[in-house]
């Protein structure tokens, strides 16, 4: 192991031993702006951290994202560098992405053969998917225009270093509805004078499973899940009220839009045939990560120039990733790194026991640092 190897995991370490949640990251972005600042970058505190690295005369600029933020999650793991923050654990590799993105801008900066501008993003909040946006609304891309933007996910099961992506979406979207229902709640002995919630709220759970077996195409890769059901019933009364909670993932903004059509309707259909009030909400919290054509072929081709595994046709992913929002304002690619296929790097992400791979670190710095070569060449 070499030096520059050996600091990276020590940088990653520290980032895991003290992990904080989103739009919270405030000894993270400490840390990070510190960093840029000793390596000569200008930066920018906002609600994330932005450094900016110039070279030579071209307008031609790219932007490369990390995560910051850190899950919920108690870690049982028992790692030196295992959490110090109760319950709070790096638990999807954001320590990782920092590190490697930091990798590359010391890389570039003791090594600047490009020409144009890198944009390091570091961003909070990815898990809630609001960090990209709030970056965004604050001017991000006002104030530093880019050409294309990159962001990379490490991915246990893949082996390590494999570099994968496709043209158009990869990741899904995530929408959350909630359905209130109102009834008439009354004794279980007597259920005739009311009207039972539990007997609605579960003729709706189980039409809702038609809208992906009836009224999409196959294939679409849709979901829709029921993950609550809550009423105000107790051990001899019915209740009068219910609450059904749940999630959709989608691959297509249309298919996004059309579950919400059908689910409105059964919605209301139900309610009606059993002359109950409703109420539905439906809020799209991640849109689907949509990558360019360029960027893709881009990524892939710096990965082959190195050496590494490239698959440019992966399935794309059932998971959610709020870097569709940078995706959406300018040509991006999403990309995944293999984190390995056994231990805890075979973990799956959001695990109690996962842990970034740090045979992974020197890797992926250096695959950021040649990608900006690639792209921001000296002519």
């Amino acid at each position: 192991m070499n030096e520059f190897h050996q600091h990276l995991i020590t940088m990653r370490h520290a980032f895991h031993r003290d992990p904080e949640l989103g739009f919270n990251e405030v000894r993270t972005k400490s840390l990070v702006a510190a960093r840029l600042r000793d390596l000569g970058l200008e930066v920018l505190e906002g609600v994330g951290v932005i450094g900016v690295l110039r070279m030579g005369n071209s307008t031609r600029a790219i932007g490369l994202r990390a995560d910051m933020d850190a899950l919920p999650i108690t870690e049982t793991s028992t790692h030196e560098y295992s959490s110090c923050n109760p319950s709070v654990m790096h638990a999807c590799g954001h320590d990782g992405h920092m590190t490697m993105l930091l990798g590359a801008a010391e890389i570039l900066v003791k090594n600047p053969n490009f020409d144009g501008k890198v944009v390091f993003i570091f961003q909070p909040n990815e898990e809630h998917g609001l960090g990209a946006r709030a970056m965004i609304n604050e001017g991000l891309l006002n104030k530093f225009p880019i050409d294309e933007v990159y962001a990379i996910h490490n991915l246990p099961g893949d082996p390590v270093g494999q570099v994968s992506s496709r043209v158009g979406q990869i990741c899904a979207s995530e929408s959350l509805f909630e359905i209130q229902i109102s009834g008439q709640g009354g004794h279980a002995s007597m259920p005739h004078v009311g009207v039972d919630a539990i007997t609605v709220g579960s003729e709706m759970v189980q039409a809702l499973q038609t809208i992906v077996s009836r009224k999409l195409s196959p294939g679409s890769g849709v979901v829709v899940s029921v993950t609550e059901f809550l009423t105000d019933g107790l051990r001899n009364v019915l209740p009068g009220h219910a609450t059904l909670k749940g999630d959709v993932r989608a691959r297509l903004p249309e298919d996004r839009m059309n579950v919400e059509k059908f689910m409105r309707q059964i919605v209301v259909g139900v309610a009606a045939a059993h002359g109950v009030g409703v109420k539905m909400s439906f809020v799209t919290e991640f849109i689907e990560t949509i990558n360019s054509k360029g960027p893709v072929e881009a990524a892939m081709l710096t990965a082959q120039t190195m050496g590494l595994n490239a698959v440019s046709d992966r399935p794309a992913m059932s998971f959610s990733e709020d870097f569709a929002y940078f995706c959406e304002a300018v040509p991006g690619c999403f990309l995944l790194l293999g984190n390995g296929t056994s231990g805890a790097h075979g973990k799956p992400l959001h695990a109690s026991d996962y842990d970034f791979n740090d045979a992974l670190l020197p890797i992926g710095a250096s695959f950021w640092a040649q990608l900006v070569r690639d792209r921001l060449p000296i002519t």
